[in-house]
């Protein structure tokens, strides 16, 4: 994206001298502060005497030539659901706020430090991560960057995470994606998000939701950006992107579920980005993909996420059930009357899906679909539950079928400026991750010409 920062460019100015990292930490901090921003909805805590001496440190030790990376002293946001050593994880709730501070970091955290980068602050979410829309009744709910006199949603779970990086708050931002948590925040912002394959991230030191379908992965301006943060969360060496040229490139369009039902905005743009590919010389071929049917069976009681997440909360719902979020607790309870026969039956189903849908998407570098089905919906639309409930569907359908295949995904941004944002996201199956990337990089600045 042209006039913004990225990480390959922060860490050259900072190599160079042309900054400083307690410049950057001030430069953020100061937009966070701004009262005309989204700062205070966008954050839940900020990190400022600790980012501060973290920042005044890097930089001694990059003086020093002992920077423990060439990322040392950028500021990233951590979504509240992360434990941070000496703070209480809320998980976007309230009904956390009287437990323990976390004892350590969790293990994603520590690597991000480990690698020099700072933690400004913990990001707004959905309590408990449930929800496709971002809105957040305890700590408000901060604007997608579309139309801000408006007011749209800025997309869930990972809602805080997309707004800072939007709005230059952080540079990189940790969230989680176990139905499209990073992807659809980051469509509704006009940002990059990725789902990694979920065995290569530790989930340890994060508030669950459904163990089966969370993600840990980053948001981030670049696709190039995006692929430095996931190198660090996996503990994996940052190697040089490469990006792939589109001439050749085999694109798979699932005609099932995916393209039904777009918003206008939505539908157009994917439209529009799949001739530009074309022109370009890939590949594309529309296709059935009839496992996808299979989804919305699995999910028909609540599927993984609420059978799992009520394993996690009966006991606080109990306790603090009454200052939950209405429409979190009523989908996290939905899970309550989930037999152990049908656990292991959406089990065996996972199971027999994944097989059966990646050998029919093995011929095909990546499936392209749009990151969700609808635009972002206005936040003064959605007081009522039905719309709500119905909006939220939209918004997690697309992202859910590439959880559920246990695959990777990225969103791009489709649309040009001065549109509403629209992602397009490429998606393969599980261990494909370094293939995404560098397909992504190919097409970033391609999809919106």
């Amino acid at each position: 994206m042209p006039n913004h920062p990225t990480l390959a460019s922060l860490a050259a100015d900072l190599d160079t001298g042309r900054t400083t990292a307690r410049q950057l930490v001030d430069e953020c901090l100061a937009r966070i502060a701004d009262p005309a921003g989204e700062g205070a909805r966008t954050f839940i805590h900020v990190d400022k005497d600790a980012a501060m001496a973290a920042a005044d440190a890097m930089d001694h030790l990059r003086k020093a030539n002992a920077a423990p990376s060439p990322y040392a002293g950028i500021p990233v946001s951590i979504k509240d659901l992360y434990d941070i050593k000496g703070q209480v994880t809320r998980a976007g709730s309230r009904a956390l706020e009287d437990s323990a501070p976390a004892e350590a970091d969790a293990p994603v955290v520590a690597r991000l430090r480990r690698a020099g980068f700072i933690v400004i602050g913990r990001t707004n979410m959905t309590e408990f991560a449930y929800s496709g829309i971002g809105i957040n009744p305890h700590y408000g709910t901060p604007k997608s960057v579309w139309n801000r006199s408006v007011g749209h949603v800025p997309g869930g779970s990972s809602s805080g995470a997309a707004v800072s990086i939007a709005d230059g708050m952080a540079y990189g931002a940790l969230g989680t994606d176990t139905g499209g948590s990073c992807r659809i925040p980051a469509a509704y912002n006009g940002i990059v998000g990725y789902k990694p394959t979920q065995r290569r991230v530790p989930l340890d030191g994060g508030v669950p939701l459904s163990f089966s379908l969370d993600s840990f992965g980053p948001l981030a301006r670049t696709v190039g950006c995006c692929a430095v943060l996931d190198a660090v969360l996996a503990d994996e060496a940052v190697q040089p992107l490469q990006p792939r040229p589109v001439k050749g490139v085999r694109l798979a369009v699932p005609t099932t579920v995916a393209l039904d039902d777009l918003d206008d905005e939505v539908a157009t743009t994917f439209e529009r980005a799949l001739e530009t590919l074309s022109r370009q010389g890939a590949s594309i071929e529309r296709i059935e993909v009839p496992e996808f049917h299979d989804v919305a069976v699995m999910n028909s009681k609540g599927g993984f996420a609420a059978a799992e997440s009520y394993a996690w909360h009966r006991y606080l719902i109990a306790s603090h059930g009454d200052i939950y979020d209405p429409r979190v607790r009523v989908r996290i309870q939905r899970g309550e009357g989930i037999s152990a026969a049908d656990y292991i039956d959406i089990l065996n189903a996972r199971r027999s899906f994944i097989a059966r849908t990646e050998q029919r998407i093995a011929p095909y570098d990546a499936l392209v679909l749009p990151t969700t089905a609808n635009a972002p919906p206005r936040i003064a639309d959605l007081a009522d539950d039905k719309a709500f409930a119905t909006q939220n569907l939209r918004s997690l359908r697309n992202c859910t079928l590439i959880n559920m295949l246990d695959g990777c995904a990225i969103s791009l941004p489709a649309h040009r400026e001065g549109e509403m944002p629209v992602g397009l996201m490429l998606a393969a199956a599980g261990g494909s991750d370094r293939r995404i990337f560098e397909l992504a990089a190919g097409m970033e600045n391609i999809i919106r010409v």
